[in-house]
């Protein structure tokens, strides 16, 4: 039995595997919860995502990748091969070849961070693709004719903003404000009026089921629980859609002037067919009530979600190791 390639969007907050021929096999949170006292890795993935905010001193609930980037060595290896080792990917006596997708501004020394987790957690060879590129291949987007296509990658960690063109990316930015901040603004919030605590999931929660970011677009409230600051027990409140909005509306500027920054610095005939293509919006961000609206009324030019934003990455790992050998210069980072 041969090894089979396989297709790693490495998230911040969602590990995606593509296996060549099976398409997306695995999508499970980035999250490893390991015992202090050994060392010893006791769960990873849905299983680990379970324990956050909910474990005894000794064990604790890692995310190993911070703003799209490694930030725990070993634990981010350790989870690679957990997962790669559940697929059973790797052949009698051959290993399997690993496309997997970074941040456009990353450095070369976070670039060898994430090559080498995923070769010591059992890849032959390693390639490095930049992540909008995979996206908008993904998402359906042809990116290998002469016309200008724009894609907005708002994931856990970074957002990852670009325009393509010839297979290549033209002008890009990479920022780190996404999901998880977008969780953070939710949760300060909450304890700034409120004066409650409540944890990452629960702000998770709310930004799912009544966030927005286009004032007026929703308008639903939900009832949730959190430790009072003042008296220390529990206690049961309810916000609505309009103050979540409020909440992100600072955060969410600050991917739309990336936005705008971008197109700035776009040659005007590309431009020009941006106009026509729109805007594609991918990762687990696009999802979020509203993005759509609020960027086609900023820029001007009409905004899509793509079919399945979470997917996209992944997808696109996918058609790349289809035609991996026809795609030359490669990336050997």
């Amino acid at each position: 039995m041969l090894a089979r390639d396989i297709g790693i969007d490495l998230g911040t907050a969602n590990v995606l595997i593509h296996v060549k021929g099976k398409g997306i096999v695995l999508n499970e949170p980035s999250v490893v919860a390991i015992d202090k006292n050994n060392n010893k890795v006791l769960a990873v993935g849905e299983e680990a995502r379970r324990m956050v905010g909910r474990t005894p001193g000794n064990i604790v609930a890692i995310r190993p990748l911070k703003d799209g980037v490694i930030a725990d060595f070993d634990v981010t290896e350790a989870m690679l091969k957990h997962f790669i080792n559940k697929l059973n990917v790797k052949g009698f006596l051959s290993k399997p070849r690993i496309l997997i997708c970074c941040p456009t501004n990353i450095t070369s020394v976070e670039q060898k961070a994430i090559k080498e987790a995923a070769e010591k957690s059992g890849g032959k060879k390693v390639y490095l693709e930049e992540e909008p590129k995979v996206a908008a291949i993904g998402a359906g987007m042809d990116i290998f004719q002469p016309s200008g296509n724009m894609v907005v990658d708002i994931g856990g960690g970074t957002t990852d903003i670009a325009v393509l063109s010839m297979g290549d990316i033209v002008t890009s930015s990479s920022i780190k404000m996404a999901g998880d901040k977008f969780d953070s603004e939710i949760l300060q919030y909450i304890k700034r009026e409120y004066k409650l605590l409540i944890g990452e999931r629960t702000a998770e929660n709310i930004k799912i089921q009544i966030g927005t970011v286009f004032p007026g677009a929703r308008n639903e409230s939900m009832e949730i629980r959190g430790r009072d600051m003042v008296s220390g027990l529990p206690r049961t409140i309810s916000v609505n859609s309009e103050e979540i909005e409020l909440a992100l509306r600072e955060s969410v500027s600050v991917i739309v002037q990336a936005a705008k920054s971008v197109l700035e610095r776009t040659p005007p005939e590309l431009s020009a067919d941006i106009i026509d293509r729109g805007v594609i919006l991918t990762g687990g961000g696009a999802l979020l009530h509203g993005f759509d609206l609020l960027l086609a009324e900023e820029l001007k030019v009409p905004v899509l979600v793509a079919e399945n934003p979470m997917d996209c990455v992944a997808v696109g790992t996918g058609i790349m190791l289809d035609n991996i050998d026809k795609i030359k210069g490669y990336r050997f980072a």
